[in-house]
């Protein structure tokens, strides 16, 4: 869908600029998240979720294929899932 949408725009801003874009709603989630505003940090989540699949897509990356490959249903590091990794 964000190929859909915005992939010949984002593709002229180019990575660099669209990765400051993604940084920025990453500092907007921030800041939802620490005033508890639920509605808020929905939307900045989408956000995130677009700018970031759009990133991916301007540098030929198949965001789901490479999630699905390395988390493939469980923790790449422990291989259980739910992860049982001490930290």
């Amino acid at each position: 869908m964000m190929r859909r949408l915005y992939f010949q725009r984002d593709s002229e801003r180019g990575v660099k600029r669209t990765y400051e874009w993604l940084a920025n709603e990453l500092e907007e989630l921030r800041e939802a998240l620490e005033g508890s505003k639920k509605e808020a940090a929905k939307k900045e989540f989408a956000d995130v979720i677009a700018w970031l699949a759009s990133l991916a897509n301007i540098t030929g990356i198949d965001l789901e294929s490479a999630a699905t490959k390395k988390y493939n249903g469980k923790c790449p590091k422990c291989k259980q899932a739910p992860c049982q990794c001490n930290f």
